[in-house]
């Protein structure tokens, strides 16, 4: 039996693969209805599925009637309903679908780029640091304490102003978490280049990864992420990992300090205790909460911010005289380079930039 879901999903992603290559000439167009969900948080959810339908066949998907009831207060509830019914009783099939560097740039030019041009007013600054070339660790301070718009933003603009092929190390939660099964198409985090935040998916994106393929990766993990309103300008303790995948593969770390980020969950605070009953890294809470319970199609939404993205010189750490494969001398420079990021950070926050 699992032969033969296996065959039959390989068969589904070259059937996706070959309808995306189809849809590719009749790009995604933005309509009333879309402008009206990218103005109406609600509707944002609905702006990630209904592109993804436009270029990949998916029955199990959400229809119609389910998006019309994501925008009525309690009315992602019903539609939760219907489509558990509509399935059977189950949950949306699990699939191992490839990388689809076609649909992340469609995504990318018709999606995200709207949302970050209108909502976030994304921008990047110190320009003439970016490498000529692409194959590089891109290291960011995370924070928000919701959808990772940081990152999914640094990842736009790269991808836009170089061409490169970016892939975001990403938490187990957004591949695997039951909630996000239901929210997102099946498999939408690895169609995208998404690789999951363990070494031996580092290991694999930087054996087979492209010539202009850049690794985006936060070094404060899930602590950046869910450490509060009150801790937004701190950045917390880096994991050494990437000091030392940098210094293994001799692939350079281009640092870029992100400012607005701490405004997408303003005044929120995580409630540790409720994160293990969740099955989730945080659990925030805040005056928003209250419209995420009536309308939980929010969870990709997040309040407009200006995210302005500071890029920092190329560092090279393999050319320091000591190994850096041992943990601790890795964990060390890790810190360091904390360091200096944070005073960094300390003077761009206090510094009134455009």
């Amino acid at each position: 039996m699992r032969g033969r879901r296996a065959i039959a999903s390989k068969i589904t992603s070259k059937i996706n693969v070959l309808k995306a290559a189809k849809s590719s000439l009749r790009p995604y167009r933005f309509g009333w209805f879309d402008w009206f969900c990218l103005w109406y948080p609600p509707g944002w959810l609905i702006l990630f599925n209904r592109h993804w339908q436009h270029y990949h066949a998916d029955p199990e998907g959400w229809n119609w009637l389910e998006y019309v009831l994501f925008l009525l207060p309690g009315g992602f509830y019903l539609a939760l309903l219907l489509r558990w019914l509509r399935l059977g009783g189950r949950s949306p099939r699990p699939t191992d679908a490839p990388i689809e560097p076609a649909y992340q740039k469609a995504f990318r030019d018709e999606i995200l780029a709207p949302i970050l041009q209108h909502h976030f007013q994304a921008k990047l600054h110190n320009t003439e640091h970016l490498p000529q070339q692409g194959r590089f660790i891109v290291v960011l301070n995370h924070a928000g304490m919701c959808f990772p718009w940081d990152f999914v933003g640094l990842g736009t603009l790269l991808s836009q102003a170089k061409g490169w092929f970016v892939q975001p190390i990403a938490h187990e939660i957004f591949f695997d978490h039951p909630w996000l099964k239901w929210w997102l198409p099946a498999g939408w985090s690895q169609i995208l280049g998404g690789i999951r935040a363990n070494r031996d998916s580092f290991e694999t994106a930087m054996a087979e990864g492209q010539t202009e393929t850049v690794l985006l990766y936060a070094p404060e993990s899930w602590r950046g992420l869910a450490k509060g309103w009150r801790r937004r300008h701190h950045l917390e303790t880096f994991d050494p990992s990437f000091i030392k995948l940098s210094d293994r593969h001799q692939i350079p770390i281009l640092p870029i300090l992100c400012l607005g980020n701490e405004f997408l969950h303003p005044w929120a605070v995580n409630l540790k205790k409720l994160t293990k009953w969740t099955g989730l890294p945080l659990f925030p809470l805040s005056p928003l909460m209250l419209a995420f319970v009536l309308f939980p199609s929010m969870g990709v939404w997040a309040a407009k911010t200006h995210l302005r993205y500071y890029i920092q010189p190329l560092e090279h750490p393999w050319q320091r005289e000591h190994s850096l494969q041992n943990r601790s001398v890795a964990y060390q420079k890790a810190q360091e380079l904390r360091s200096r990021l944070q005073n960094l950070l300390s003077h761009y926050s206090s510094t009134k930039l455009d």
